[in-house]
């Protein structure tokens, strides 16, 4: 957080909370004159991805709900949030990817090659 965004946010914002994955959220103390609620933000603790807000919070911003959820598994079938990994070398790679083995699976049989003219 730069040093002007540290002195001026006692003034006009308040701290909410904080998340599992250090990403802080805040609350403007006033509505804002054009957008008729008070405004809700995140400071993100590593790279600004959006992604990186876990549904808990992402509902709270959105004004979907007036305060964050709670922070735990309510079902046993709830996986762990993650950010989106598009891109990185943790992304999912199908069998067959240039990346994962490159080698597909040899077609069956069924299946002819369309040529022009035939």
């Amino acid at each position: 957080m730069s040093f002007l965004h540290r002195l001026t946010t006692g003034f006009a914002v308040s701290e909410i909370g904080t998340d599992r994955f250090g990403n802080t959220y805040y609350e403007s103390k006033r509505d804002w004159l054009t957008y008729g609620r008070k405004r809700r933000y995140v400071i993100y603790a590593k790279e600004a991805e959006a992604t990186a807000v876990p549904p808990e919070w992402h509902g709270w911003l959105h004004h979907t709900s007036p305060v964050p959820l709670p922070e735990q598994k309510l079902y046993p079938w709830q996986k762990e949030h993650q950010p989106n990994l598009t891109g990185t070398p943790q992304a999912y790679r199908p069998t067959g990817h240039d990346h994962a083995t490159g080698h597909r699976q040899v077609t069956t049989g069924d299946y002819e090659a369309w040529t022009p003219g035939s």
